[in-house]
């Protein structure tokens, strides 16, 4: 009887040890199944550019906020472009910092309609890294994508002719 119990302890001693691993894991891991999926408009980041470029036309439309606690001035300097599925496209937004000493943002990013995320991607973005201005310093952020042509292969996008590209930036407190 003595044996069981101890059996019947070490079992539930390693499933709470599991489940205290996963929920350290979790937020990594739901990071990563967005990034693989698109989901909640988790944009992609290419691997390569596309091979060929499709005759749809999508308007990519830009949108800026800043989270209170960051004194930046952030706006997109386009409202937006209209790119083909397959057609690299280039847009910028500009930063200014509003204070007098030196802050640290990064930004945070994601497409609307969320279910296009997963074809929006990413060449080159500010969002990648984190983002230093002194104080007063203005500069610009550029973003390079595109739609992946694969976009109308699929017939649930057939109703998408807009993608809204949003950013948020965050002050950075610890910066690494």
């Amino acid at each position: 009887m003595k044996e069981k119990h101890r059996s019947t302890l070490i079992i539930l001693a390693s499933l709470a040890f599991g489940m205290l691993a996963l929920t350290f894991a979790s937020s990594a891991l739901f990071r990563m199944f967005c990034e693989k999926t698109g989901h909640g408009g988790t944009t992609q980041v290419a691997q390569t550019r596309p091979s060929h470029i499709e005759n749809r036309v999508i308007t990519v439309r830009f949108n800026a906020d800043t989270h209170t606690e960051l004194p930046w001035d952030f706006k997109p300097m386009q409202r937006e472009i209209k790119v083909k599925a397959g057609e690299i496209g280039l847009a910028f937004y500009k930063g200014k910092n509003l204070s007098p000493h030196p802050t640290v943002g990064m930004a945070t990013y994601n497409v609307t309609p969320h279910k296009a995320g997963i074809y929006f991607n990413k060449v080159e973005c500010f969002c990648f890294l984190e983002q230093h201005l002194e104080g007063g310093q203005e500069t610009t952020f550029p973003v390079e994508f595109f739609i992946n042509p694969d976009i109308v292969k699929d017939p649930t996008m057939d109703d998408v002719e807009t993608i809204t590209l949003s950013y948020t930036f965050f002050r950075l407190k610890n910066p690494g």
